[in-house]
């Protein structure tokens, strides 16, 4: 199952319109998308509205791929189930955010090698093609903890309780 959200701010129609129309390229494999208050008429995919965080938990879970717009919370998310993430940032210039830092979220998180970043919706179809093809179930995607590691841990609190 590929899971595509686009968070639970706005709508993000450019995504949406775009997997929507790529969707009968992906050998009829079930798509489920987060949508919000949309205006566009999906053809392709299974839909769904507002999630609970159970809920959200239980179709990340389930997807072999997500597909996503450059938020932080999905972006940890996928970094810490292992899942392999692709991400197309909103813009700004086309009211789909308030500014453009889901760009430098994306660029960023793309140097790191953490993420697949699309720049507009041709890449996007072009990378989840690629993507959709290569994660038939033993992709190994980027990975961190939930926590922040021991030694982080003992040197923040040593930090704390030097006095210092």
């Amino acid at each position: 199952m590929i899971f595509v959200t686009i968070g639970t701010q706005a709508p993000f129609d450019r995504l949406i319109k775009a997997i929507d129309e790529i969707a009968p390229q992906l050998s009829g494999e079930r798509i489920v998308a987060q949508v919000f208050e949309s205006s566009y008429q999906v053809k392709n995919l299974e839909t769904v509205g507002f999630l609970s965080p159970d809920q959200f938990n239980t179709y990340f879970e389930e997807a072999r791929l997500v597909v996503a717009h450059a938020g932080m919370g999905t972006i940890i998310s996928a970094l810490t189930q292992a899942k392999p993430l692709l991400i197309l940032p909103r813009l700004a210039s086309m009211g789909e955010h308030r500014n453009d830092h889901q760009i430098a979220t994306a660029k960023k998180m793309q140097d790191l090698g953490y993420v697949q970043v699309a720049f507009d919706e041709k890449e996007l179809v072009q990378k989840l093609l690629r993507m959709s093809a290569a994660t038939n179930g033993s992709a190994s995607s980027p990975q961190i903890r939930k926590v922040a590691s021991d030694s982080l841990i003992s040197s923040v609190r040593g930090y704390i309780f030097s006095g210092k």
